[in-house]
């Protein structure tokens, strides 16, 4: 069988589940202000067989784990590999959770969300960076699976055995803040926020202390990949919008970064299926950079 290393669609799911390849589903709904809202919706509908993959535990480290300026306090197999809202957990903390459900190295992860790939996409990166090639969106979401007639199932699902999932060589690239430091303002780095444009202007701010952007950084709302059918927007097209936002700049310098590590990746997942190459995340994003009033900051 086929490996799915970016997008799935409804289709080529339901042909997968029907062969014998192994494959696990991961259901990543979210809700920022509603934290708890995303396994209440994963408990009134998920597709069946679909795993939570809750954001504020399994794709994140413990926040209290993080310093007033976002600075990592905690040692050893505890130590978060990003700082911000949502730190990353090490890759030996998360290879431990996916053992946990049964992951193994040999399968196929499908991941969705019913949030525009909103939450998604930063289970889909994790996995590469844990050396994990065979991770692919949903394309449109639990939404298109509904559409097409796929069945949804409600409460909980079984329990998996506890599998061994070894991790291997990083297939994705971190960036963490003294880097996107030393490089501002140098052609090697290109810095693309994800936010929505009143965020990144510095006209509100509901999630973190001090308002604007990093200096330099281009706007990409990533909202902006999907079409109108929640599904994301051709290769050709998405190819002519990021050259467009880049100009002259090489789509290898790209960093990629939103509030905290999370909306980031529909872009970074947009550039790859526009055929323009792997690019880097800054996990830490706005929520880290902000947390030290000796960093500068940009409005409008």
């Amino acid at each position: 069988m086929p490996m799915h290393p970016l997008l799935i669609s409804v289709s080529e799911l339901q042909t997968l589940l029907k062969s014998q390849q192994r494959c696990m589903i991961f259901d990543c709904s979210h809700d920022l202000t509603q934290p708890a809202a995303g396994a209440q919706q994963y408990a009134a509908s998920h597709i069946p067989g679909a795993v939570h993959a809750p954001l504020d535990s399994a794709l994140s480290a413990k926040h209290g784990l993080l310093g007033q300026q976002g600075v990592v306090t905690a040692h050893g197999p505890d130590e978060p590999a990003s700082g911000g809202r949502h730190p990353l957990p090490n890759r030996q903390r998360f290879a431990t959770w996916l053992s946990s459900i049964g992951f193994a190295n040999d399968m196929q992860a499908v991941v969705y969300d019913r949030n525009g790939a909103n939450y998604c996409g930063r289970l889909w990166w994790m996995l590469k960076w844990a050396g994990h090639e065979a991770v692919a969106v949903l394309d449109g979401g639990l939404q298109a699976w509904q559409a097409a007639g796929g069945p949804v199932a409600s409460g909980d699902e079984p329990a998996h055995f506890q599998s061994t999932f070894l991790l291997s060589e990083p297939k994705a690239h971190l960036v963490d803040t003294a880097t996107v430091v030393q490089r501002l303002g140098r052609s090697e780095q290109t810095l693309i926020d994800a936010r929505a444009k009143p965020r990144f202007k510095g006209e509100v701010e509901p999630l973190d202390p001090v308002a604007g952007h990093i200096p330099g950084a281009l706007n990409r709302p990533f909202a902006q990949n999907l079409g109108p059918d929640g599904k994301f927007k051709s290769a050709e097209l998405l190819r002519t919008e990021f050259t467009a936002l880049l100009g002259q700049r090489d789509p290898a310098t790209v960093v990629h970064h939103c509030g905290s590590g999370v909306s980031a990746l529909p872009n970074m997942l947009a550039m790859e299926i526009a055929g323009l190459g792997s690019s880097a995340l800054y996990a830490g994003s706005w929520s880290e950079w902000c947390s030290d009033p000796a960093r500068p900051v940009a409005q409008g």
